[in-house]
């Protein structure tokens, strides 16, 4: 979707944004601004609402060779200022379209993480958003529920080892971040 013949609603957002910085949800055209308009950084895309569709990010491990050699989805439950708060790992539909469609990317190497939407009403209809070749900020979640990735970069690059497919991680578990205080007093 382009700046021209738009469609409601839609959603708006920086091609190298972050933190959910400079984002819209943009319901008819009155609620387009000039500043939209003319900033050429952001970008224009369809709208998915999270009343029909749950939000995955998955964690995606490929080899030095660019085969995909581990994947895990983390609903993201609850998402703080683009940071994930509560997520919760799923062996599901995303499995087998990543192995499927993605199991070799061309340069592809390390961690990846790539967004989804899979629809509610049917988990075959699913919206991949985009792809990141990063460690993101949820990825806490899969390393303890049994992807460890720093350790097979060390194995894959230092060691020379040959790194198998893992399936093996933990299936729904949860993981919940919280703020806390700390309080540092005067010493003088």
């Amino acid at each position: 979707m382009g700046k021209e013949n738009l469609n409601f609603p839609l959603y708006i957002k920086p091609y190298d944004g972050s933190l959910s910085k400079d984002n819209y949800v943009i319901n008819n055209q009155n609620e387009i601004t000039k500043y939209h308009l003319e900033n050429p950084k952001l970008i224009f895309m369809e709208y998915i609402s999270n009343l029909d569709y749950t939000e995955f990010t998955v964690d995606a491990y490929y080899d030095r060779n660019s085969n995909l050699k581990c994947a895990v989805p983390r609903e993201r439950i609850v998402v703080r200022s683009g940071e994930v708060s509560k997520a919760k790992t799923h062996k599901n539909s995303l499995l087998d379209l990543i192995f499927e469609k993605l199991s070799f990317i061309e340069g592809a190497k390390g961690c990846l993480t790539i967004q989804f939407f899979v629809s509610n009403a049917d988990d075959t209809d699913i919206i991949g958003i985009e792809i990141n070749p990063r460690f993101g900020g949820g990825f806490p979640l899969s390393y303890l529920a049994g992807a460890n990735y720093p350790k097979w970069l060390i194995e894959e690059y230092f060691d020379f080892k040959d790194m198998p497919v893992f399936n093996n991680w933990e299936n729904k578990l949860m993981m919940l971040r919280y703020d806390g205080e700390v309080l540092v007093r005067n010493q003088n």
